[in-house]
């Protein structure tokens, strides 16, 4: 049997779910250290996109809610010269 790696264990757990780099790490047992690093690299490759930013349900602080399921990222938004 096939072991999972850390990057498509958070990459699946976001297809499914909105939610703070601490409520993943939480959830998956990847370090948040690790998830960072991983998150920073789904973002620069265009796979993961922060939803909206507001308190975390497992902090209550103030954080990013993250995705990698696309149809959840925010439209971009089109600016107009004329």
């Amino acid at each position: 049997m096939q072991t999972k790696t850390q990057l498509q264990t958070i990459i699946e757990y976001l297809q499914n779910h909105v939610a703070t780099a601490s409520m993943v790490a939480d959830a998956t047992g990847v370090a948040q250290k690790n998830l960072c690093r991983y998150k920073r690299d789904l973002e620069q490759a265009g796979q993961l996109a922060e939803v909206r930013k507001c308190a975390c349900q497992l902090t209550g602080f103030k954080a990013w809610y993250i995705t990698t399921d696309k149809t959840k990222f925010p439209k971009p938004i089109q600016l107009t010269l004329f």
